[in-house]
């Protein structure tokens, strides 16, 4: 596919993945793997039916190659990937028999997070139904910070996950960022509580939302957990509940798929609460795979799922 017909692109950072199903110690048998928030949703987006190409910044050595051969395996373009020396992050995750994980991660001054704005497909990013990126993309490092930003004002449809992770930034720069983005984004999707207690001094997903609609973002989805989803938009707000995992090995990228398939299907013309029905389904069924993109439905697969649901209910 052209990079200049795409319906979403991402930006981030692609990480390697190596995960135990022990805790992590000497002679623990582990897989490897690739992932990284930017990769999983845009694995989940094209899953979801999106043409979906991925801005980042991989090693210019076999590894590198090797990551990329993964991206195209996972049906995303790697038209808008950019390659040159330097060190792969990675991380280490173990999950529990509740599909529970504990991270470490070695990405201080990846390759990855050398993403700026030079490196960006302009043309790409100004045609796309929809650029999307993350708390973390702008957390790794200035220079992919101001990639966002340069990404944010080129969008004609700008999706903004604010992704906190304490290890990476601290509460009031992570707030800073959201406040930033806020304005300009068609869709902002902060977890609850975590996030819109700590980026937004909200005690509730409707009063979280209520403050990012007034800063100027046209779509909230403040996702609940367990629970499900809260939807607002200045037309007015809705709850999608979620929708029950059949089986549930490991909730690395559940998220990020539910973020995929919801801007995915959102540019594809699917109502905002029936792409958030469907994004909710295919979550479910991806945390029953192992590790980001272990487990990626099919729209098909994803769609099936969310029917036989609702039709329990």
């Amino acid at each position: 596919m052209s990079a200049h017909e795409l319906d979403v692109v991402v930006l981030g950072e692609i990480l390697l993945e190596v995960a135990t199903d022990e805790p992590v110690a000497h002679g623990v048998p582990a897989r490897l793997g690739v992932s990284g928030d930017a990769l999983n949703v845009a694995a989940a987006a094209a899953r979801a039916g999106a043409r979906t190409g991925l801005a980042a910044v991989l090693t210019d050595d076999p590894l590198g190659r090797s990551i990329a051969d993964r991206v195209a395996e996972l049906g995303v373009s790697t038209a808008l990937l950019r390659f040159r020396p330097g060190q792969q992050g990675v991380y280490l995750v173990h999950s529990d028999p509740e599909g529970e994980r504990a991270f470490s991660y070695a990405r201080s001054g990846s390759v990855g997070s050398t993403l700026c704005p030079a490196d960006l497909d302009e043309r790409a990013l100004s045609a796309a139904g929809a650029v999307v990126a993350s708390g973390i993309a702008c957390a790794v490092s200035g220079s992919a910070h101001e990639a966002v930003r340069a990404a944010a004002r080129l969008a004609h449809r700008f999706v903004f996950d604010p992704n906190h992770r304490p290890a990476l930034t601290t509460r009031e720069a992570a707030a800073a960022v959201l406040a930033e983005f806020a304005p300009l984004a068609h869709l902002v999707t902060p977890s609850h509580p975590g996030e819109t207690s700590s980026l937004l001094r909200s005690a509730s997903p409707a009063e979280a939302a209520r403050r990012l609609l007034e800063a100027g973002t046209r779509h909230v989805a403040v996702t609940c957990g367990s629970r499900g989803v809260h939807l607002a938009t200045a037309e007015g707000e809705t709850w999608v509940d979620a929708v029950p995992a059949p089986v549930v090995l490991d909730q690395t990228g559940a998220g990020d798929a539910f973020l995929g398939t919801l801007a995915a299907r959102m540019v594809l013309g699917d109502e905002f609460a029936d792409a958030a029905r469907l994004a909710a389904a295919a979550a479910s069924l991806n945390v029953g795979g192992r590790g980001g993109t272990g487990l990626l439905p099919t729209l098909e697969q994803a769609r099936a799922h969310a029917a036989r649901t609702g039709a329990r209910r």
